[in-house]
């Protein structure tokens, strides 16, 4: 694993800068430190541009192959374009689940027609995307999906019939990727499809989600008899678990290291605020201030670990990687407290009406959910011991 730079990424580093600060200027001023957890809502308009604008310069899915659209950058690469562009404090991809996972998943996965059809629009910054994983019934316990595909020999096309729920920003997707169950007398992780959807159709209702922020970033998405084309299917009928397993790969891999410089981010805010209002002066809070750095230091050298040993490009990832989802969801939730607390009082006043909250108030009540979505803590835990330490599975108690 390497934890320094060569003169060559050092070069690369002063492109990147260079880029930044001669465009994130005028209209997009505005922009920076906005769109961070809680504050998705903010200017989608102005971020969809902004997107364009880093298509426009070639820094859009700078890790994909350079056949692909991508820049083909190295994982030191892709780690210097992610700390630069935290520094500035340029705004969240709106379309990173297209860039992260989408895309990848379609790279990996999918045929050349797939390839052709779908990567350049995420590439371009002109075509997002949403994820159709979480059902009622489904959700850390992703094989007991209900939602149903079937193929209409008549016309041709797969017809989708079931729902969805916490699907992140679907209200501004193009596109949906769905896992539907192409056999109705399968069980468990057998007997699945992975589709590739289009949202603008009659059979797609999208419902937001008021949450406790007052946002709806979340949404229930609900398919009645929506269609499919039949070419839109990644792989075959029943590799469906395969190939969402590869794109959970792809989030736990490189499409993190954005995210940990936006942690940064929200931590720098957090010192500035203790040492202005002297909360600094308080030594519990300057031990669970140094302690939060260190830990994102620790987030931050793990990442560089299990992506130096990635298993290949189809999202497969060694053992460090089943640790990272429980580390950065506990820290994010043990930040928002450590961020109410240097508030102190002004913790509990609004700056504008009923959800006039500040951007460190939205992210304290957001990131109660980062312990729950992408599995919870208490999944997550189940997960390490059975495939990581190789611990005996829980045990499943019939129902009398």
């Amino acid at each position: 694993m390497k934890l320094n730079f060569s003169a060559e990424d050092e070069l690369f580093r002063g492109e990147v800068a260079t880029w930044l600060k001669d465009n994130l200027t005028g209209e997009f001023e505005q922009l920076r430190f906005r769109g961070g957890p809680g504050d998705e809502h903010m200017f989608p308009e102005e971020r969809k541009k902004w997107e364009q604008k880093l298509a426009q310069g070639g820094w859009t899915c700078v890790g994909w192959p350079k056949e692909q659209g991508g820049r083909g950058c190295s994982i030191e690469q892709q780690v210097i374009f992610n700390e630069e562009y935290a520094r500035v404090g340029a705004p969240g991809h709106v379309g990173h689940i297209g860039e992260g996972l989408a895309g990848p998943t379609i790279i990996a996965f999918g045929s050349d027609e797939q390839k052709k059809k779908y990567l350049p629009g995420i590439v371009a910054g002109k075509e997002l995307w949403c994820q159709g994983y979480s059902e009622p019934g489904a959700g850390s316990d992703l094989a007991n999906v209900k939602t149903k595909a079937r193929f209409n020999e008549d016309t041709g096309k797969w017809v989708i019939n079931g729902q969805k729920v916490w699907t992140s920003l679907a209200q501004e997707a193009d596109y949906i990727f769905v896992i539907a169950r192409t056999d109705p007398n399968s069980v468990a992780h057998k007997g699945l499809g992975f589709f590739l959807m289009k949202m603008d159709q009659p059979g797609i209702e999208i419902r937001p989600i008021q949450q406790i922020t007052g946002t709806s970033e979340f949404n229930e998405v609900f398919f009645d008899d929506a269609e499919c084309e039949a070419e839109d299917i990644v792989g075959a009928p029943g590799e469906g678990w395969k190939v969402a397993m590869g794109l959970l790969g792809f989030e736990r891999g490189v499409s993190t290291l954005g995210q940990q410089m936006q942690f940064q981010n929200e931590l720098n805010e957090i010192i500035r605020i203790a040492k202005d209002n002297g909360a600094n002066t308080d030594p519990a809070i300057r031990q669970r201030i140094a302690k939060a750095h260190a830990e994102l230091k620790i987030m931050r050298y793990n990442s560089m670990r299990m992506l130096s040993g990635q298993g290949g490009s189809d999202g497969s990832l060694q053992k460090e990687a089943l640790i990272y989802k429980l580390f950065w969801a506990t820290w994010h939730r043990d930040m928002g407290e450590l961020a109410m607390d240097v508030l102190g009082p002004e913790s509990q006043i609004l700056d504008d009406g009923e959800y006039g909250l500040t951007r460190l108030q939205s992210m304290y009540l957001f990131v109660r959910s980062d312990t729950i979505y992408g599995g919870t803590n208490e999944i997550q835990r189940n997960i390490i011991a059975e495939r990581g330490l190789g611990m005996p599975k829980e045990p499943k108690i019939a129902a009398k």
